[in-house]
């Protein structure tokens, strides 16, 4: 770095006299709140109620709003088992749990039949949402006697299409945007429930109903496609238990969307745990209410001879078939469709955005390339996996034509055996890893020293019981789910041992956008000024960081992490660096270990990397430039904290004016803190020293009564005669230096740690 010439510097040549500067961020990590996590996750939860009750009737009869019912009390337990891989993981999702308790093989098979889900859940709600289109369409042109008809399917085909490329370009963007349009959304299906409820209250006060039959083998009519390699035989007939778990099998892909809530996890800000439980309550009150009634709804007020025909829209078929003016639900139809359209569509983006997290995940681990996680060159997004599962989406649309019932006869396969992987292994994991957690599923009976998870067992082995009775009835789900299942596996295993032959496999660690600036500010950082400016040094020595993040309040102060990379005179020439040469693998490292301190605790850091070849001079740049209130650093393995604080107090009078007044804070690894402060301050003064002060202040006072006297009057003229002897340069200088030494030395064992 240059030094500036003797004159004046102008102000284009202080900016060059910077340290050279690089900003890292991550690819778009951004916290959200307990609200917006369960808005995201109802976009695929709760729009299950558009098809759900319509695909599970034409499949097991009329007994499927009890089954629905059944499925939407199972998912707050799924939920529970969630919560508590998520105590136990950051990143709680099926890969991170699976692999930790049952090793990676099974751990790529459970991703690899989750990610069949994903690509269906998209499809299946974009085809869904046309179909309402569609059918809506169609009553208008019948109402306004109009020769004309949509056809339901093509409708449907190019609206899922259009739709899916819509949120491709949101999660392009970043979880910001979709996120915020996954609560819009969920703002106004709400209006729809409680419009939905109030007047299919009235209807069936004024015509009376009745409730479905009740869910008994005897009551269970299953179409030929839903037994699969069953229809031959008479075992869901003749075995109770055997034709009930059939017709769950059936209705589960209402409870699809659950292994979001462990990607938004991620995202969730302080305090993580107990707002993943207020997400869980919020997600399964809203599903329960919402899915069931509206299968219950249905088959008291559609008339059984037309209920079926609106399979496909049976939310639709509610509007018209309550009581009041044709023209007035004609108006609710319409109402009922756009929300439709809004939450089938944010489906898709939740199918995007759980899709991303896992491969993400994945890729972390080494399993998928590098190539795959690069960010995005503009919006810092992992653009390639959001690419390849659109694409995959996309290709599944086309291939169905635009069919629904087609798509949900080869749903649930993913999402059933992922599940019951993921209970299987938190269920492993309670034996393996049998510490302390935040969470544990309820329902534990203790034997001495061994707990016995009961109320977990029975999830895991219900899920399994799920997913195997529907390898034999689904039979479009089963040969297009192992086929899927085993190509993506393949996928997985070939490109692991790709990247650990290549030696780029680097686990754990995330990727992220190098943006090169010439200097720091807090436009070009994202934050705002009177931040935390926190100094880490290797990433084995964070606690000063996660001290900080403990304590601070994101709503009033950002928290800005910098890494000094020291440029030696050998590697600090006339050319400027790169930011590739400067963000090596150990920087790397480094920020991914901040990243998930702050992701643990839920609170957003901002990353920046500066090449100096002075630790003091830069960091002290660094907050002259980011307009910090706060420097943070932790113990020197190489002087004593005194020195260490002196070292950044002369790096501070180096800095040109004007000079900001900051506070210096050096933490221990046990958590103790240092603090001075550097510049013009307020002194801290303790309790006996403000006593001597008031006490030398009501002796004078007395004295030169009535003359006006004030406590800063004592301590100016205190300030004054001290000036005065130090500037005295015969023996008066050296008799007061050694009389404040006597001083520090008489208080130095019971001076307070953090003056």
């Amino acid at each position: 770095m240059g030094k500036s010439p003797p004159e004046t510097p102008n102000t284009e040549q202080r900016a060059s006299a910077l340290p050279r500067v690089m900003v890292a961020t991550t690819a778009m990590l951004t916290f959200i709140s307990f609200w917006r996590a369960a808005a995201i996750v109802l976009n695929d939860l709760a729009s299950s109620a558009f098809y759900a009750g319509g695909i599970a009737e034409d499949a097991i009869g009329k007994s499927a709003p009890w089954f629905i019912l059944a499925v939407m009390l199972f998912a707050y337990a799924v939920c529970q088992m969630y919560i508590e891989s998520c105590s136990m993981f950051v990143r709680g999702g099926v890969y991170r749990v699976v692999k930790e308790a049952m090793g990676s093989t099974l751990a790529k098979f459970s991703v690899s039949a989750l990610m069949f889900d994903y690509v269906l859940t998209g499809p299946i709600s974009g085809v869904s949402a046309g179909q309402y289109l569609a059918g809506f369409l169609n009553d208008i042109a019948q109402y306004a006697h109009v020769d004309i008809t949509f056809r339901s399917d093509s409708v449907a085909m190019v609206f899922a299409v259009a739709v899916t490329l819509y949120f491709w370009w949101l999660n392009t963007k970043g979880i910001v945007e979709s996120s915020q349009k996954a609560a819009v959304i969920m703002k106004f299906t709400s209006v729809m429930v409680v419009v939905m409820i109030a007047w299919c209250g009235y209807t069936l006060l004024v015509r009376g109903g009745h409730l479905p039959p009740l869910p008994e083998p005897r009551n269970l009519h299953f179409s030929d496609d839903a037994l699969g390699w069953f229809r031959t035989s008479r075992l869901p007939e003749t075995i109770g238990v055997i034709g009930i778990l059939v017709a769950f099998g059936h209705s589960v892909l209402a409870m699809s969307g659950l292994e979001t809530l462990a990607q938004v996890y991620r995202e969730i800000e302080h305090p993580k745990l107990p707002n993943l439980k207020k997400t869980a309550v919020i997600i399964f009150i809203y599903s329960l209410v919402f899915t069931s009634l509206v299968s219950f709804f249905a088959f008291a007020i559609i008339p059984d001879d037309v209920r079926m025909s609106f399979k496909n829209n049976l939310i639709s078929g509610l509007a018209m078939n309550v009581v009041g003016p044709t023209s007035l639900k004609l108006l609710f139809h319409a109402f009922v469709v756009v929300v439709g359209i809004m939450i089938l569509a944010g489906a898709v983006n939740t199918a995007i955005v759980g899709s991303n997290g896992v491969l993400n995940r994945v890729s972390e681990d080494g399993v998928l390339t590098d190539w795959f996680r690069r960010p995005h060159p503009r919006f810092g997004t992992s653009y390639r996996i959001i690419n390849l599962v659109v694409g995959l989406q996309i290709l599944t649309i086309l291939l169905s034509r635009g069919n629904v019932i087609m798509l949900g006869a080869a749903y649930a396969f993913g999402v059933m055996w992922s599940f019951a992987m993921k209970g299987l292994a938190v269920l492993v994991l309670r034996y393996t890893e049998p510490g302390p957690r935040e969470f544990r599923v309820p329902l534990n009976v203790r034997l001495g020293r061994l707990e016995i998870p009961v109320g977990l067992g029975l999830i895991t082995l219900t899920l399994f019981a799920t997913a195997a009775i529907n390898l034999f009835t689904k039979q479009v789900a089963t040969v297009a789910g192992v086929g899927f299942t085993l190509i993506f596996f393949a996928i997985f295993t070939v490109s692991e041992r790709t990247t650990a032959r290549r030696g780029t496999s680097h686990g754990e660690l995330d990727q992220f956008h190098l943006a090169p600036g010439a200097e720091l500010t807090p436009e070009s950082v994202g934050c705002r000024t009177g931040n935390i400016l926190v100094l880490v040094r290797d990433y084995n020595t964070l606690y000063n960081l996660t001290s900080v993040l403990r304590r601070v309040d994101p709503e009033k102060q950002d928290v800005v992490v910098l890494h000094i990379r020291l440029l030696l005179r050998a590697g600090s020439g006339e050319h400027e660096l790169v930011p590739e040469q400067l963000f090596s693998l150990k920087e790397q490292e480094l920020f991914t270990r901040a990243l998930c301190l702050a992701e643990k605790e839920g609170k957003t850091i901002h990353l920046c990397l500066v090449a100096a070849n002075d630790v003091f001079d830069g960091t002290l740049r660094v907050a002259q430039g980011l307009e910090s209130s706060t420097i943070v650093l932790g113990i020197s393995s190489k002087m004593s904290i005194a020195e260490e604080a002196r070292h950044v107090g002369l790096a501070w009078e180096r800095l040109e004016p004007p000079r900001p007044a900051l506070t210096l804070e050096i933490y221990t690894p046990t958590g103790q803190e240092f603090i001075s402060y550097l510049g013009p301050h307020a002194p801290h003064l303790t309790r006996k020293e403000i006593d001597l002060l008031h006490s030398i202040w009501l002796d004078c006072s007395t004295e030169l009564a009535p003359e006006e006297l004030h406590h800063h009057d004592i301590v100016h003229f205190a300030l004054d005669k001290l000036e005065e002897d130090l500037a005295n340069c015969d023996g008066k200088r050296e008799e007061v230096l050694n009389r404040l030494r006597q001083h520090l030395l008489a208080i130095k064992d019971r001076r307070e740690p953090h003056l």
